[in-house]
């Protein structure tokens, strides 16, 4: 027989939901903030900062899709887009065959830059500045911990950018 399921307590329910809540009003805030300023949605916008953070600004897309917690195919259309904007383009990896590059242009770059103000003032406003120091830093610890839990290191893992 199958074992009967812990339920959450009804602290633990409210909990949840507030999470839940929270992190969909917020993913929607930043998209809408995005897409108002520079006409893409979020997971694009972190896609063009993980390309500028990397050394010549380019990466594997593997190492792109790990980066961004997502599917190698959502990777795939994504730089699509961003390769018809002109903000992305692809090159052929010369030691592997299967692999490529996604490069951040210098009208991605451009782009970037000019976005990148008032997202960090959306992220500000939506998140910082609503709590105290002392809460930021209990988030990110909880965070932390929670996305430690999430992300095993075995071989085989099902993990978003290995499908």
């Amino acid at each position: 027989m199958a074992e009967e399921p812990v339920w959450l307590t009804a602290e633990e329910q409210r909990v949840w939901r507030s999470y839940m809540h929270a992190t969909t009003l917020l993913e929607d805030h930043l998209d809408r903030q995005l897409q108002r300023d520079a006409g893409m949605p979020h997971i694009y916008y972190g896609l063009l900062v993980g390309l500028a953070e990397a050394p010549q600004r380019r990466l594997r897309m593997t190492e792109l899709a790990m980066k961004a917690k997502i599917t190698r195919s959502r990777l795939s259309h994504a730089i699509a887009r961003l390769e018809k904007n002109g903000w992305v383009r692809r090159e052929d990896c010369p030691s592997d065959k299967r692999g490529q590059f996604a490069i951040l242009t210098d009208d991605g770059y451009e782009v970037l830059c000019r976005t990148a103000p008032g997202h960090v003032g959306a992220v500000r406003q939506a998140l910082f500045e609503r709590l105290t120091p002392e809460q930021q830093k209990s988030l990110g610890e909880i965070m932390e911990i929670v996305a430690e839990g999430l992300q095993p290191n075995e071989a085989g893992a099902d993990l978003p950018w290995l499908r």
